[in-house]
């Protein structure tokens, strides 16, 4: 790729050509925290264009720049000290990495002379991150700094995009050398393959046209390639049925007739049911991970599988594959659309029919026994009424994870944020502010529980102090929800180091409060939708609502893990009448 080439100047310092090299980058934002190697990158950084936002964390450091890559469409930038600064990065690249989330993390090390002797915060940081960064650069010269800054930027964003690390000594921070910009970038070796081949999307429309029970799965690839719109509009034009996985969500409208929802451990089953009962899967940018599949050897057991994927590592990696299509989603469902409309395709209106009445039958939610507590369940469906879909959602892990997958109005791409590979708790409170950084004019929900909130919730400082204001709902069940699930189901309810406690320790709203925040809370039903209202109408500065809901509410329906998504439960002992369903 060719980048403009910057006027001549006098030499510069490593760290005031990594500082030029972001600007003509066109970086406006970068989270971190400063430290003694990498102090001096801090210097010229505080007379640049670039927005610098002191986090509390790290980690919050780097799950702000996911934050900020997704909801912007770019690539994110954080920054750390060396030895403990930069392992405080590392949840935050394994989750960019299983995510596919395009972010840089610039870390200082310690000076060239230095590595190997165990110096003051020293730590192989480009060793500890090896396998969960898609490159990683260890500069040792001021000279050097451009080209690898360049490079770091092409290669997390293009192709399948990732986290980079780009580790810079501090005498290479410190020393001298004139700014060489690499005009164009030549990186033997790394030429990702964008345009699919045409003989195989058309093999692909053939496979389509004798399918009698098709169904696409779009995975998070769709998001990551911008190719929503074209995936929406090929539903639509062939009428086929799409599900759409954690990380797709939003990649098809709800609204869309054709979109049957999340499939997987807790998805629906209408879109369990199309991939288990599909004579045909057509997934794209998806990865076919245990989540989704369930026991992998009976994972849709009648289907042919197209499988289209920017990674060629991820073609066949899971699920064997009849046609294999390398190339970027968009390209290939904008070709593939082409291709139907030539031929002519199936009436499958009785396919559709049955997935419609598995919706219709099964509905994710039949409502949890009205005991006068609130119910999580509703309290999702009413933030999500209330911000709208134009609002951005952004989650933690666990059992609001899932609630607020299914009933959040799932309606554009990149408004709905989530740790998907990875599961990362901790998540929710510092990608909200990245989004809300990236989207300053959309509003931004997080939907955390009370676990995963206190493990980030500093950085609600952050945001106090940088005028960011997010909206953050815990969920308090007063325990680890997710886990003590698993403990009632498979362990005889026996709640080993799952509960949190109930006397509120901490009190959340005051927490809040200390940190710069409105603090709200909501026990009863009656008061949810007066206090969401409040929360709406606060615009100036971050607010966080406790909803305290029951211990016992449970995320359905479920595939345990390990067993056939044909063993699918809506509740206790309850599952799919599948025998009476049959086509």
């Amino acid at each position: 790729m060719t980048r403009p080439q910057p006027l001549p100047s006098e030499p510069l310092t490593g760290a005031q050509a990594l500082v030029r090299a972001l600007e003509l980058l066109g970086v406006e934002v970068a989270f971190g925290i400063p430290g003694g190697a990498v102090l001096p990158l801090f210097d010229p950084l505080f007379g640049s264009s670039i927005r610098h936002i002191l986090c509390r964390h790290e980690q919050g450091a780097a799950h702000a720049a996911e934050g900020y890559a997704t909801a912007a469409g770019r690539v994110g930038v954080c920054i750390a000290t060396s030895g403990p600064g930069a392992t405080n990065l590392v949840t935050g690249l394994a989750n960019a990495y299983m995510d596919s989330t395009p972010i840089v993390a610039i870390t200082g090390q310690v000076a060239s002379t230095s590595i190997g002797t165990d110096a003051f915060q020293e730590a192989d940081i480009r060793g500890i991150t090896f396998p969960i960064t898609k490159h990683s650069y260890l500069v040792t010269d001021a000279a050097d700094v451009p080209r690898a800054v360049a490079e770091a930027f092409h290669i997390a964003g293009s192709g399948r995009p990732g986290p980079v690390l780009v580790d810079v000594t501090k005498d290479a921070l410190t020393g001298f050398a004139e700014f060489d910009w690499p005009v164009k970038l030549d990186l033997p070796g790394y030429r990702p393959t964008t345009a699919p081949h045409v003989r195989q999307i058309a093999q692909a429309a053939a496979l389509t046209a004798v399918a009698e029970r098709p169904v696409i799965l779009a995975g998070g690839g769709v998001i990551r390639g911008d190719a929503a719109p074209a995936l929406t509009a090929l539903a639509e034009a062939a009428r086929l049925p799409v599900v759409t996985t954690l990380m797709a969500r939003g990649a098809v409208p709800d609204a869309c007739p054709f979109n049957y929802g999340m499939p997987g451990m807790h998805g629906s089953v209408a879109a369990v049911g199309a991939l288990q009962r599909a004579d045909l899967i057509i997934a794209v940018g998806a990865r076919f991970d245990d989540r989704v599949t369930g026991q992998l050897s009976t994972f849709a057991p009648a289907a042919k599988i197209i499988h289209c994927d920017i990674d060629p590592a991820e073609i066949g990696k899971n699920r064997a594959v009849d046609l294999p299509i390398v190339g970027d989603c968009r390209l290939m469902l904008e070709e593939f659309a082409v291709k139907l409309a030539e031929i002519e395709l199936p009436d499958w209106s009785a396919w559709r029919a049955y997935l419609d009445s598995l919706r219709e039958r099964y509905p994710t939610w039949a409502g949890d026994p009205d005991d006068g507590i609130i119910q999580p369940q509703e309290v999702i469906r009413l933030i999500g009424q209330a911000a709208g879909p134009d609002a951005i959602f952004v989650t933690g892990v666990g059992q609001h994870q899932m609630w607020s997958a299914h009933f959040i109005p799932h309606a554009k791409p990149r408004h709905w944020l989530t740790s998907g590979g990875a599961g990362t708790m901790g998540f929710c409170v510092p990608a909200a502010m990245g989004a809300k950084v990236g989207q300053p004019d959309k509003t931004v929900w997080g939907i955390d529980g009370d676990g995963c909130f206190q493990m980030t919730n500093q950085e609600l400082v952050t945001c106090a102090l940088n005028h960011i204001p997010v909206k953050i709902a815990v969920i308090n069940n007063q325990a680890l929800g997710m886990v003590r699930q698993w403990q009632t189901l498979f362990y005889g309810q026996r709640y080993s180091a799952t509960d949190l406690h109930t006397d509120r320790i901490p009190d959340f709203p005051k927490l809040a409060e200390a940190m710069g925040c409105v603090g709200l809370r909501a026990e009863r039903p009656e008061e949810v939708e007066a206090v969401i209202a409040q929360a709406m109408a606060v615009c100036d500065r971050p607010v966080v609502v406790e909803f305290v809901v029951s211990k016992d509410a449970m995320v359905w329906p479920m595939v345990a893990a390990g067993t056939s998504n044909d063993d699918i439960k809506i509740a206790k002992d309850m599952a799919p009448v599948w025998e009476e369903d049959e086509l």
